[in-house]
């Protein structure tokens, strides 16, 4: 049986390729028309693209339908003989991540259009899929992505098990309790996709070359100059690494590394022969993640596989293989996915199977896909890493990519999915081995709120890790820097903590409360060691020079002041919100969010001149910071320093290098980023511990404790301050989030992305930064709101929220967002005005349940907040009685 699958997918292969073959030969574009007399290959190129799988077909064709010609695709085998060879042929957009459903859904329309587009039949089918819920949380899962399809205008309900059974009568439904039904979910070809991407991408210039293989690529000042390949070089502008499970290894080919964080695992899945009465055609996919397994029609029987909890890694050494020849079948492995198949469709126990299909699949340490520019090489761009939703996001992903090779940018922001937002720290094998064999089985459990990975740990700690850890921190992780969420107190119960998994009411509400109430009322330390710290300076005023051009605030204030910036793109959008402190004249100490690191090195290394008066160093883990938050954080300071803290001596928005305790050349900032009063000390890391031990002991009679990350959350939120990767993106404008007064149009200085904001500024936005307070919520039994909810105004779709937290002082949740104007009847988009916002009744959709939010453009005043607390109280304690 076997065989006889081997020969039919190779007999499939040979039907498709003649018209391929005919087509091309016309246009000299292939290398493979006779493999004794190959035709040479060209000796330049604009774009070499290294891969002929569903990714790198799909760079090709989008790059030519934007009008880029001089393009060579180079495989190393056959046209989709990789990975994508061996693909299910699923299409499906239930995805948690918006941007992965935006690609899913433009893959799905391209490759319906296909066949009429190129004359290969792609043997695309809607079937639709059912996703199965077999608990209430799953449920709740499936309710948030259901919400999400629904704004976006893909059409998908939530069904009864009932409903289900009739959709598909093989299901066993006794142990669910709902499903979600996408009906324009799609099953196709991978291979026949690949080849009718190829065949569009050859026909507009694009020239494809089979069996031959790059084995190193040229690099000079920083950018890519060529290729070398086992038929000659090729000399090129722009190279793109879409070699699947074989882009790490070509990574670390070039003379300068680029790191691709990926890793192979073998993935099973089985094809029986017919059913007696074979399966239709047009029957949906059934996805059943409980169980761990999909299920689709294949020729009349099935075709089933699934996300195994002990997943087996492939190639760790790095053996290569051409084409994918299919692994070893291993019946002991699948056992429990064959078990979860036949109690979901028990009828299926007599069927006959054909073979067990084991082919490797690539994955990353967070489950989502890589694309970008690398941060070392200018035009070395890669698309790899596809966690086996390669046929999903091929055509959305070759897309993004395409537009950001052409346009410099891509049309969403693709933060989530850019190589930069993994340093070379992720790149050991030893942590991909590890954390790929936690992403497999990820892929079919339960996605709650605030999970965290659990391998690769403790990779970046603060010098005050195990001091911390010995005070019952709890731990979570940022760009591999360990980060405390919170304190669990002595006597309580830890076990209980570490399993609060849940879409309602955490475990730790009243902890967080707490450490909260602490902040507010005296004084909290956090450890926030993980901002990633640069400095800048210069022999004279270049440094000065270049950063007023490339942050839109005004740099020169006196020695000693610390600035809120961004850092813009043309568009005006946050390529990164930062505080830069000038220490001297000649020299600025920058904090960026953590996840920067990569990216704003990367943005800055690009762009300041390259001047050896200039230099830029990465001093984070030079300094650990503790961030002194609360009323009496000025008491603690003052005494462990004998010198004043007050406003009069230290205002808001100062830096000042002083002693605390014994060490000298601390750098304390008055800005904590919450709103809240309070310092930041940034200390040398051989004082860390014992500033942090001076401060803990000062304090103690002011009442201090330690808090973390959750607190800091909650406090941020309430006070409308937006977090850049949460809420600002590159796509965000300072003009959108209320930050005019953080811009310096007034001054007549030129600044990257001043014409955009000068357009925004009279012509007003298209969109708004908003808080919204939840007002028929009951903290303590209804679903929380996380952020990626549908917002609606008067019963119209507007925006989805970014963050949200539980505000301690308010006593309700608080949710950010975005809100947009769009005309009625052309669905156009119109300026948002501030009457716009304001006039509004809003709702908050979590899960498929809306509930009633009080819009506001600027925070709370704090004198209202306690009138209206102690209005609540009256209320609630009237409601008690």
């Amino acid at each position: 049986a076997g065989m006889f699958l081997r020969l039919l997918s190779d007999v499939r292969w040979r039907a498709a390729k003649p018209k391929w073959r005919g087509m091309t030969c016309s246009q000299r574009s292939t290398s493979s028309t006779s493999e004794s007399h190959p035709v040479a290959l060209p000796a330049q190129a604009q774009v070499v693209i290294c891969g002929g799988g569903i990714m790198g077909t799909s760079v090709a064709y989008h790059l030519s339908k934007m009008g880029w010609k001089d393009i060579i695709l180079l495989e190393q085998g056959r046209l989709a003989a990789g990975t994508t060879r061996f693909c299910a042929g699923i299409v499906s957009t239930a995805r948690h991540v918006s941007l992965e459903l935006k690609m899913a859904d433009y893959s799905n329309k391209l490759y319906e259009q296909l066949e009429q587009e190129t004359g290969i039949n792609t043997e695309y089918m809607k079937t639709g899929s059912i996703s199965l819920a077999q608990t209430q949380d799953r449920l709740i899962s499936l309710k948030r992505i259901a919400s999400s399809l629904k704004v976006m205008g893909i059409p998908c309900e939530i069904i009864t098990p009932k409903q289900a059974a009739q959709l598909h009568p093989l299901i066993n439904i006794h142990d669910l309790v709902g499903a979600m039904y996408v009906p324009e979910d799609a099953l196709v070809s991978s291979a026949n996709v690949t080849l009718a991407l190829a065949t569009a991408a050859s026909r507009n210039g694009v020239q494809i070359h089979e069996r031959t293989s790059v084995s190193h690529v040229s690099i000079q000042k920083g950018r890519v100059t060529g290729v070398e390949t086992d038929r000659g070089p090729i000399q090129c502008q722009y190279f793109v690494n879409c070699a699947g499970q074989w882009a790490y290894e070509l990574g670390h080919s070039g003379e300068e590394t680029v790191n691709i964080p990926l890793h192979a695992c073998e993935h099973f899945y089985l094809l029986t022969h017919p059913l007696k009465e074979p399966l239709a055609s047009n029957l949906p996919t059934v996805v059943d993640l409980d169980g761990r397994i999909y299920i689709r029609n294949w020729q009349g029987g099935i075709l089933s596989g699934g996300f195994e909890k002990n997943p087996k890694p492939l190639f760790t050494e790095g053996r290569n293989q051409l084409e994918i020849q299919n692994l070893q079948e291993d019946w002991d492995h699948f056992e429990p996915l064959l078990s979860a198949l036949l109690r979901r469709m028990p009828d299926l126990e007599a069927l006959q199977i054909m073979q067990l299909v084991n082919c490797p699949e690539s994955f990353t340490p967070d489950m989502r896909c890589i694309m970008g520019e690398s941060p070392t090489v200018r035009g070395y761009f890669v698309l790899a890493g596809m966690n086996s939703a390669g046929l999903s996001y091929g055509g959305g992903a070759g897309k993004y990519l395409a537009e950001w090779m052409v346009n410099g940018y891509p049309s969403e922001n693709v933060w989530p999915l850019d190589l930069k937002r993994f340093g070379s720290l992720q790149s050991s094998r030893t942590f991909l081995r590890h954390r790929v064999m936690e992403v497999m089985p990820l892929m079919c459990d339960l996605k709650v709120p605030r999970w965290d990975f659990q391998t690769g740990r403790q990779l970046r700690t603060s010098p005050l890790y195990d001091r911390l850890d010995a005070q019952g921190a709890r731990w979570m992780e940022k760009h591999g820097f360990e980060r405390v969420k919170y304190f669990v107190p002595p006597g309580k119960d830890l076990l209980d903590l570490d399993q609060s998994k849940t879409f309602y009411k955490p475990d730790w509400f009243d902890i967080v409360g707490s450490e909260v109430k602490c902040c507010k009322e005296a004084v909290c330390v956090i450890d926030m060691s993980s901002f990633t710290k640069f400095e800048i300076s210069s022999t004279g005023n270049q440094a000065l020079e270049s950063l007023q051009y490339l942050f839109s605030n005004d740099l020169d204030v006196p020695v000693g002041h610390v600035v809120h910036t961004g850092m813009l793109n043309e568009k005006g959008g946050y390529e990164n919100d930062c505080s830069i402190a000038r220490l001297s004249k000649r020299s600025f100490f920058m904090i960026s969010p953590t996840d920067q690191q990569v990216h704003c090195w990367a943005w800055l290394k690009n762009r300041l001149p390259n001047d050896n008066s200039l230099t830029m160093e990465d001093v984070t883990w030079k300094y650990t910071a503790l961030n002194l938050i609360g009323p009496r954080a000025v008491d603690v300071l003052s005494e462990l320093s004998y010198a004043p803290m007050t406003a009069e001596h230290f205002p808001s928005l100062f830096c000042k290098e002083m002693s605390v305790g014994y060490a000298n050349g601390i750098r304390v900032m008055s800005i904590t980023h919450t709103g809240e009063p309070g310092f930041v000390l940034y200390i040398p890391i051989e004082y860390a511990l014992h500033v942090y031990n001076e401060v803990m002991n000062m304090g103690q009679k002011y009442g201090i404790r330690n808090a973390g990350y959750y607190a800091l959350r909650s406090l941020r939120i309430e006070k409308f301050f937006a977090f850049w990767g949460q809420d600002l993106d590159a796509f965000t404008t300072p003009m959108e989030c209320g930050r005019e007064f953080q811009v310096k149009l007034e001054k007549g200085m030129q600044f990257v992305g001043q014409e955009a904001l000068l357009e925004q500024k009279q012509n007003g936005v298209y969109k708004r930064f908003t808080m919204f307070i939840l007002e028929d919520h009951d903290t303590d039994t209804d679903l929380w709101p996380w952020w990626g909810e549908p917002i609606f105004r008067n019963g119209r779709y507007v925006g989805k929220t970014t963050s949200s937290a539980y505000s301690y002082t308010l006593e309700r949740h608080v949710c950010l967002g975005f809100v947009q104007h769009f005309d009625e009847k052309t669905g156009e988009e119109l300026v948002v005005t501030t009457d716009f916002i304001n006039q509004g009744e809003y709702e908050i959709d979590i899960a498929g349940q809306r509930f009633q939010a009080k819009a506001k453009l600027y925070p709370f005043s704090s004198l209202f907040t306690q009138r209206r607390r102690k209005d609540e109280v009256e209320l609630s304690s009237y409601q008690r009685e």
